[in-house]
Parts: structure tokens; C-alpha cells; sequence
């Protein structure tokens, strides 16, 4: 006689139905709007914090990045189950590099989140005026372009190396990875904010430099998130192997039936 299968915990049933309306594309404008969301909470809170304590001088570039690790925890966990909260493109890219998330829906994630980040640079710029700047990530003083560059791929490459460790298929989500991914921004902050500013996200750096109308160092940080994604996507393959559907469901307690759409 076939094995009966047990019915199921609550949580796996929330898991069930938010892996169902994750791919459903029916749906795709609620994550959308879910990224811009995220991306516009996060990078308001980072340039916020740069303007004021640039500003007033009662706010260390600690505790801005620290105001930043907490608003990225709380993104995931009240944007996780929606979008996947990934909040920059090299997330994005690297979910889609490992086989997690289909290419076709990129390009609408980026154009979400670049929306929101630019959005937070205006609203930063509107309340702060010229004080924007000081959220422009550029790299220290002595610190060279290709040593920047370094800092940000080493850096990208542990977020990226932290997140598909723990976020669930393509989506960052959960208690566990919220506290992963969050300590992991503010511990990245804490040595190499001096340093390069440790953005680890194209985005949030363009957003401000746009604002000022100045591109000299904006290529820093393209170049190393994306590359740094790549080879956090590696890492990965290296330790688990390429992706398998069975694999990712297994993983999440879903069962088989559960068609991505």
C-alpha cells in the first residue's frame, strides 16, 4: 500500500502558496511594485543617513550602515514572500546566472528598482538639498579605482555567497535569511565602508551620482557588484552543484505538483 502523505503544517502551506503566486504572472505587477518598494525604503534610508550626519554630524557612517543592514531585514521580511526582495541588480542577475530565476522577468526587475532608488535620491535631494552627495559612494582616500574595484567585488561576491545560501529558490525570505543578509550588510559596511563605501549594489550608487550630475567613479560600482555576483553564483555551483527544480521544492517542503508557471 502507497505510503499516505501527511497533511501539511501551516507554514508549508504559506510556503506552497507563496512559491504559486511568486510565479504567477498574473501577479507580476505586485512584485514589481514590490521591488521599487524595497529598493526606494533601502536607499532612502542609506542617503539619509549619509545627509544628516553630514548635515548635523550626529550620525557615523557605523550607524548608517547599521540603519541600513536593519531596513534591508525588514524588507525581507515584509517583501520576501512578494517579490523575492532581491533590491539590486546584482542580486537579480545573480539569481538569474545561477538558474533560479528566468532572464525574461530581469529586465522588469531592474527598471523597478532603478525607478526606486532614483526616487529615494530625489526625496533625499528635495529634503536635503545639496547634502545628497554624501550619499555618493566613492573610494577612500589613498584607496586607488582598481583597489575599489576589488573591495566591491570581494564584497559583492560574500553578499552573493550569503544570500543563495539561504534565501529560498529566488527569494530572499524568511527570519533566517533576513538576519543573514542584514548582518551581512552591516558587517560588510563596518570595514570596508572607508573605504570604497561598500555599496555592493549599482543602483544605490547611481541613484546619487545623478542627482549631482557626477559619473567619474560610477563605473566602480557596476563593474564590481556584477563581477562579484558572478563569482559568488560560482562559489555556489562549486559547493552544491547546479540548481534542480526537485532540489529547490524539496527544499522548501513542496511537493511536485506545484507547477512555477
Amino acid at each position: 500500500m502507497p505510503t499516505p502523505h501527511p497533511s501539511k503544517t501551516p507554514q508549508e502551506e504559506a510556503l506552497a502558496r507563496a512559491e504559486q503566486h511568486f510565479w504567477d504572472p498574473r501577479r507580476e505587477w505586485r512584485r514589481l511594485s514590490s521591488e521599487f518598494l524595497g529598493t526606494l525604503l533601502t536607499t532612502v534610508v542609506i542617503l539619509g543617513a549619509r545627509a544628516i550626519g553630514a548635515q548635523s554630524g550626529e550620525i557615523t557612517l557605523a550607524m548608517g550602515f547599521t540603519a541600513r543592514g536593519l531596513m534591508t531585514l525588514a524588507a525581507i521580511l515584509f517583501l520576501g514572500t512578494i517579490s523575492g526582495a532581491h533590491l539590486n541588480p546584482a542580486v537579480t542577475f545573480g539569481f538569474a546566472l545561477r538558474g533560479n530565476f528566468p532572464w525574461q522577468r530581469v529586465p522588469g526587475y531592474l527598471i523597478a528598482q532603478l525607478a526606486g532608488a532614483i526616487v529615494a535620491a530625489a526625496i533625499i535631494a528635495a529634503i536635503f538639498g545639496d547634502f545628497v552627495s554624501a550619499g555618493a559612494t566613492t573610494p577612500g582616500k589613498g584607496v586607488a579605482a582598481w583597489q575599489a574595484v576589488a573591495i566591491e567585488v570581494v564584497l559583492t561576491a560574500g553578499l552573493l555567497s550569503t544570500i543563495l545560501g539561504t534565501a529560498s529558490d529566488a527569494r530572499n525570505m524568511g527570519t533566517n535569511n533576513a538576519i543573514a543578509v542584514g548582518a551581512y550588510t552591516m558587517l560588510a559596511g563596518f570595514w570596508a565602508g572607508p573605504a570604497s563605501g561598500a555599496s555592493m549594489n549599482p543602483f544605490r550608487s547611481f541613484a546619487p551620482d545623478l542627482m549631482v550630475w557626477n559619473f567619474s567613479t560610477t563605473w566602480i560600482y557596476f563593474a564590481g557588484p556584477l563581477i562579484g555576483a558572478a563569482i559568488g553564483v560560482g562559489f555556489e555551483w562549486i559547493l552544491k552543484g547546479p540548481p534542480t527544480e526537485a532540489g529547490d521544492l524539496a527544499a522548501q517542503g513542496l511537493g511536485p505538483e506545484q507547477d512555477r508557471g
